[in-house]
């Protein structure tokens, strides 16, 4: 980390919050999603939000018109940072804006509740949990799976050993974006009330395109990285939660991946179908992101709930775990078990049918980053879960881009043998941003 970089005020410790005092929270990214979990972050107990920095004014407007007419609008994120009465920051803004906000609030003596992925690419990552830790902060990632109830009951289940050994895992995120088509636009000036230079901020310097901003910019790497590391990196977390996968080096030995952009003929760069391999030691991870159909993959149960459920068929986004005695399909807001078939020919179930619903659970988890910069315990998607599970999502768009299987190295978070594949570790950040 560059010394220089460190503009915002340092501070060395936070104030220490009571049960009852207000705690008080800066929004830096106040779009789509930022604005929606904010909704949700001010419903716990004696939570404000005084600040609002976004780059676009009318985001600015429309928070603090929500917020009250005490919540001060700015531009550049830094100037929330500088104010000594915020306790804590929400990072709500598009990837590539998710690193250098959160260090630079843990240097200022902030917590930070950050989106998914944790960073932009995973020497972000490693920058953001040296930041959190050096600093002592509270930093808590956006993979809300994390705060619900249903995924601790798969875990011990397959803990218990009652599914038997697992031997492979599907993940997968389907959605058919023909249906709503995103044509090319003309570069163009940009809006009033944009700063686009610093919208691009690490980015590489390109001139205004419509495309590149608001909810179309996760089609572009410069900013994100396409289906996995939006939709797939909750359900990549979770196999983590669940397979008991949390502790350090415990990850991939290799991860291979194919794919293309075979129907999209709009902008951006990522790819329309991704089919990724992740060898873990003991099991298979596949993992499927496909934009040109919304049907999925599952057993489907008459009565049961299924994420993004469209018509009474289709199951778009899951995780399936198959194991010798049966089958668990979980997702965000359920879960089923199934007995393995062959039992069948036994006379006798090997494990007991059953499911379960829940509700989406970034209500909990919103609270959760709240009640920890209380009480200074370790958030449910600590910034450590989230950069081991946000890794996983990234390496498949490394071994997409260089075609070719890539051989990891958890304990060391290194790739091995391949200078190529490496150099995607990271990037050349634009100055003045080049802090990591």
């Amino acid at each position: 980390m560059k010394r220089r970089a460190f503009v915002a005020t340092a501070l060395s410790a936070s104030r220490v919050i009571g049960a009852n005092d207000r705690v008080r929270i800066g929004l830096i990214g106040a779009g789509g999603r930022g604005f929606y979990v904010a909704t949700l972050m001010k419903k716990a107990p004696h939570v404000d939000y005084v600040a609002v920095a976004d780059v676009w004014e009318p985001n600015q407007r429309k928070t603090r018109d929500w917020a009250g007419a005490d919540c001060r609008m700015f531009t550049d994120f830094r100037k929330v940072l500088d104010l000594k009465d915020v306790d804590a920051v929400h990072v709500g803004a598009s990837d590539h804006w998710h690193c250098i906000p959160t260090v630079m609030a843990c240097a200022a003596g902030k917590d930070v509740y950050v989106e998914k992925p944790l960073g932009h690419n995973i020497r972000e990552q490693q920058a953001m949990v040296k930041a959190a830790r050096k600093h002592n902060r509270i930093v808590q990632t956006g993979t809300q799976h994390r705060s619900a109830p249903h995924f601790p009951e798969v875990a011990e289940i397959i803990r218990s050993g009652e599914l038997g050994e697992i031997r492979f895992i599907r993940v997968w995120n389907y959605a058919n974006f023909s249906a709503s088509p995103v044509t090319p636009a003309a570069d163009s000036a940009p809006p009033a009330g944009l700063d686009w230079d610093l919208y691009l901020g690490p980015a590489p310097k390109v001139p205004y395109n419509p495309r590149r901003h608001l909810v179309t910019y996760r089609y572009f790497f410069d900013y994100a990285g396409g289906y996995i590391t939006d939709f797939g990196i909750h359900r990549l977390d979770t196999v983590h939660q669940v397979m008991g996968l949390d502790a350090a080096g415990a990850g991939p030995k290799s991860v291979s991946a194919v794919g293309g952009r075979f129907t999209w003929k709009g902008p951006g760069d990522v790819p329309d179908t991704l089919q990724a391999t992740f060898e873990y030691p003991g099991f298979v991870l596949s993992y499927e992101g496909v934009n040109t159909n919304g049907f999925g993959v599952g057993a489907l149960t008459p009565g049961h709930k299924y994420y993004n459920q469209t018509f009474e068929h289709d199951q778009p986004n899951g995780i399936c775990i198959y194991g010798t005695n049966g089958t668990i399909f979980c997702e965000r807001i359920g879960y089923e078990v199934f007995p393995e078939p062959v039992s069948r020919l036994e006379k006798k179930p090997r494990i007991k049918e059953r499911r379960r619903n829940v509700v989406d659970a970034t209500e909990a988890h919103a609270a959760n980053f709240v009640e920890c910069v209380r009480s200074r315990k370790r958030p449910n998607a600590d910034v450590e879960i989230g950069h081991r599970s946000s890794l996983i999502a990234h390496l498949g768009n490394i071994a997409y881009k260089t075609g070719r299987k890539i051989r990891w190295d958890s304990e060391r978070e290194q790739i091995m043998g391949d200078p190529q594949a490496s150099a995607l570790l990271g990037r050349e950040a634009r100055k003045p941003w080049d802090l990591v």
